[in-house]
Formats: structure tokens, sequence, C-alpha cells
């Protein structure tokens, strides 16, 4: 098996793994940082690929479809971590669209192959997404709301990346007389 088909493999049994632990409601945002370049082993932004991020954005974009959420993919540090998004999703979240288009230099690779497979992107600078997946400490809680859940599932890491998964709660709050409900 070769490093790509790999790597795509693990992405899958990710998110099924993330799926069974994780019930997601239609129309939900979940956040995708993915570092390329630690993926193929190398240093954060230094040896990104957009081969890479082809690989792994079909089964991202197959489980969005499946489970009805939208995808906000996420940049780096030169674009302020702005996130990728379809124009509805956007809409459906309020978000503010700003100027800049995401390329593997600036942006990320991942970032970069989203805007070129959306059919009609724009990006964010931020939202308060209900999930994530973070490949690659890309750090992505900037972009999560406040409660983040972490979700643990059998895949530690795709190719070298080290994977951290996330959901949320709603914040619990009242003291100790409040009632709250049960999951």
């Amino acid at each position: 098996m070769d490093a790509y088909t790999l790597w795509q493999s693990q992405l899958e049994e990710l998110l099924d793994g993330f799926a069974e632990q994780v019930t997601f409601s239609p129309g939900q945002l979940v956040v995708i940082g993915c570092s390329t370049s630690e993926i193929v082993g190398k240093r954060i932004g230094s040896a990104g690929g957009l081969e890479v991020a082809e690989v792994l954005y079909k089964p991202l974009y197959t489980f969005a479809q499946k489970h009805g959420i939208h995808l906000a993919f996420q940049g780096c540090e030169h674009i302020n971590r702005a996130l990728t998004v379809e124009r509805q999703t956007a809409i459906a979240f309020g978000l503010e669209p700003v100027s800049v288009i995401p390329v593997q230099k600036a942006g990320g690779s991942m970032s970069a192959y989203a805007y070129t497979h959306f059919s009609d992107p724009v990006v964010v600078e931020h939202a308060q997404a209900h999930g994530g997946i973070d490949i690659g400490q890309t750090l992505i809680g900037m972009h999560i709301k406040p409660v983040a859940v972490p979700i643990r599932t059998s895949i530690k890491q795709i190719g070298e990346a080290i994977i951290t998964l996330a959901t949320t709660r709603p914040k619990l709050i009242g003291g100790e007389r409040a009632v709250y409900k049960n999951k």
C-alpha cells in the first residue's frame, strides 16, 4: 500500500470512529485543520502538498455529505487561520467573507485545495464550529464553540501528523441547584 492510500485509509477509519461517538445534527459546522507537511513527516508549513490534500479531501467531503454537515477548512497563520467555506455556509452561519484566496504557501494546501473544489467558496475570519478535526496540531481551537470535548479514536496519527478530535456541548450554568438535561 502506498503512502497516499494509507493516509486516506487512516482518515476514513478516523471519520468512522468520530461518527460512532458523535451524533451530528444536519447543518452543523465542523472545522478541519490539516498540515500536509506534518503528514509527510516535516515541520508544519514547510513541505505541504496539494497531492496530499487531494487524497484527504474526498473522504472529508463524503463524510460531510453523509452527515449533512458543513465543512470549514482552516488556513495557516499567513492568513490568520481564516476558514474556507461554501458561500451557503457563510450565509447560514452569518459569517462575513474576507478578501483573500488561500494558496499553498499562504493558506496551506488543504485550504487551497478546498477553495478550488468547493462550488462557491469564500473565506471567513472566524466561526464557532460544533466540532473539529485537527491533523498535525494546527490549533483549530479558536474556531470551536467554548465547551470543547475531546474525542478519542483508534487512529492517533495520519502519516506522521498527530490527530486531535473534538465535539462541543452547551455550557452548564446555574450552580449547584441547577438541573441539566440527561444525555
